[in-house]
């Protein structure tokens, strides 16, 4: 998936026809069995079910199970969250000092039961609030500050067992700029902040979707268990940018180059690019399928992962355009089902009287 093309990627498909129609059917020996052939390759039927394999162990492949992200930043959660409820709760009694005992003592009832309720935005009357970020159409600034934010919980939370690291994500082996790596590059975690300037910049530079944050996620902690590694200081910037391009690839209709990310990262060349792209593929076993139900599973755990962080989804006002936009797609949905109620209802009268008609009592003349 390189941009390095070989004669036969490179010739047209007429001449790749005729090429291939020179070539003399196989004809297989009756008298060789499989295990005399020597050829052990599995047919696709006889190959272990995923579904067989461990669910916790493999969270990109199976919907139900939970995201690998989700559990690291639970304990992270619980007791930043203790902290800012305390927080809270200081200032607002602070903006409270005027006020008389009982007063303060009612709100601060007020505040334990409902802390984040001050900060929220309410519908009312002549306002309708929406939050237009939907899993068919995610909002793309939020997205990456989520995606951004599982993997900063990615590398706080890593393992500590000493598991290896693969010399094409090191950094300091394939460094992305001609600027001298820090002695302790492998020791300082990067902050959330500067986790999510480097995928902006990729994401803008390259023009990426929403979409394509969240593969880019799945593809991320595809790679970590596939591959048995822990994501570090040392070669998450590597890691992202691998998961950024093969998702890019994968997902967009008009795909983004290797050349083009070189524009991007003026200091690393194709060659490097190419390399990473086929080395994470390898890495993946080459699975790059990601079904619907898990893609809709890891957009769902960002949303609860940036609730429990106090990282609010963008609300905007319903206006009279977008509320007749809403009007218009909600009559054409109700006709449709009107119609398919109409064709099911047809159905189940059918088969009511084929019913019907068999068990009906036999007739002796």
């Amino acid at each position: 998936m390189g941009n390095a093309t070989s004669c036969c990627v490179s010739a047209s498909p007429k001449l790749r026809r005729k090429a291939h129609s020179r070539l003399e059917p196989y004809q297989p020996d009756a008298e060789l069995s499989r295990e005399d052939t020597g050829c052990n390759l599995q047919h696709i039927s006889d190959r272990e079910n995923i579904d067989d394999l461990n669910m916790e162990s493999n969270p990109s492949d199976h919907p139900r199970a939970s995201t690998i992200f989700l559990s690291k930043s639970q304990t992270d959660v619980a007791v930043a969250n203790k902290r800012v409820r305390e927080k809270r709760k200081s200032l607002y009694i602070n903006h409270l000092s005027g006020a008389d005992e009982n007063t303060v003592n009612t709100h601060i009832v007020m505040f334990q039961k409902h802390p984040g309720q001050l900060r929220r935005k309410y519908s009312s009357c002549s306002t309708i609030f929406l939050d237009e970020s939907t899993v068919s159409q995610p909002n793309l600034k939020y997205t990456i500050k989520c995606v951004a934010l599982a993997i900063y919980y990615h590398i706080k939370n890593r393992d500590t067992d000493g598991r290896m690291l693969l010399d094409i994500f090191d950094e300091k082996l394939h460094p992305l700029s001609k600027s001298e790596v820090p002695l302790d590059y492998d020791k300082r975690d990067p902050e959330q902040k500067q986790i999510y300037r480097f995928v902006r910049t990729l994401f803008s530079a390259a023009q990426l979707t929403a979409e394509c944050a969240i593969v880019t996620l799945v593809y991320l902690e595809r790679l970590l268990t596939y591959a048995e590694i822990d994501i570090c200081p040392a070669n998450w910037k590597r890691i992202v940018l691998g998961a950024i391009l093969l998702a890019s690839k994968v997902w967009d209709d008009q795909a983004v180059w290797n050349v083009d990310y070189c524009q991007i990262l003026k200091d690393i060349a194709v060659e490097d690019m190419n390399e990473l792209e086929r080395q994470f593929l390898e890495l993946l076993q080459f699975n790059i399928n990601v079904p619907s139900s898990v893609y809709a599973k890891y957009y769902f755990d960002l949303r609860s992962l940036s609730e429990a962080n106090s990282l609010s989804l963008p609300l905007e006002p319903l206006s009279r355009d977008k509320a007749q936009k809403l009007e218009a797609i909600s009559g054409l949905c109700d006709d449709k089902y009107k119609d398919l109620r109409k064709a099911n209802k047809k159905r189940s009268v059918s088969t009511d009287n084929v019913n019907t008609a068999r068990w009906a009592p036999a007739i002796v003349s």
